[in-house]
């Protein structure tokens, strides 16, 4: 069965979607077979790999509140040969929907996500900026939690805050979670700042630390826009060649390739 990660942080503009995108695409680039989930109603990981075609078309917020079948609204991205279950600014309302609901609320991905997790190696879930019952859902869905840290201040309380929501999760929905990894991005080799926060995350968390961090890409930047990964965009771009390269440090950790 596939494993199910999140790729989450409450702090915005940390490169969790850049992050789905891009390990997404890199993993099936090793020949991984992937399915991203966007579980953030702004849907930029859906418009980041061009899965959102036009208006009508269902979404996770159909499949979540619906019952609407995930088979036939997972599209398939022929460029980075990546599946995607696309979501837009619909999925805003089942955040209020969900909280009106009685127990188990706060499974739904989890039940949604079951007939189809034996067909991938990996799901990952892009999760919103926020700790909300969509994230909830996500994590209690989910096998791990990916969480991309930037390089600035205050990188550590956004971290602290969120290992407070794991272990609630963990107490209460989904007793198996755990951190898949803690992944610098937005690095900069030319500031002091950037080496003394990402020492500070190494010196708290250790090995749970990638060693391969992300960093300030203008290509990464440029490649959502062209609704393309950077291995499409462009493969020889600094962003492309870390992004790989955490890739193939993720498979090591998962499967000693």
């Amino acid at each position: 069965m596939g494993k199910i990660i999140a790729i989450s942080n409450q702090k915005g503009g940390v490169g969790k979607t850049t992050t789905a995108i891009n390990v997404s695409s890199g993993l099936a680039k090793l020949g991984k077979k992937v399915l991203l989930v966007d579980f953030d109603a702004q849907g930029n990981a859906s418009q980041g790999l061009g899965a959102i075609t036009g208006p009508g078309q269902p979404t996770v917020y159909a499949v979540l509140m619906d019952d609407y079948p995930i088979e036939k609204t997972i599209v398939h991205d022929q460029k980075s040969k990546v599946d995607i279950l696309p979501a837009n600014i619909s999925l805003a309302g089942a955040d209020l929907m969900m909280d009106k609901m009685g127990a188990g609320k706060e499974t739904i991905l989890k039940k949604v996500l079951e007939p189809v997790k034996d067909k991938y190696d990996y799901i990952l879930i892009d999760c919103p900026p926020s700790l909300g019952l969509l994230t909830t859902n996500a994590l209690t869905a989910a096998d791990s939690v990916l969480i991309p840290v930037q390089c600035e201040y205050y990188a550590l309380e956004g971290v602290t805050q969120l290992l407070i929501t794991i272990r609630i999760v963990q107490q209460t929905s989904n007793s198996r979670l755990k951190i898949e990894g803690i992944l610098m991005t937005m690095y900069n080799n030319s500031t002091n700042l950037s080496a003394e926060v990402s020492q500070d995350v190494r010196q708290s968390f250790g090995k749970l630390v990638y060693q391969n961090s992300i960093p300030r890409n203008v290509r990464l930047s440029e490649a959502p826009s062209r609704g393309l990964s950077i291995f499409e965009y462009d493969p020889r771009s600094k962003g492309a060649l870390a992004y790989m390269a955490l890739c193939e440090e993720f498979l090591h950790r998962n499967e000693g390739k």
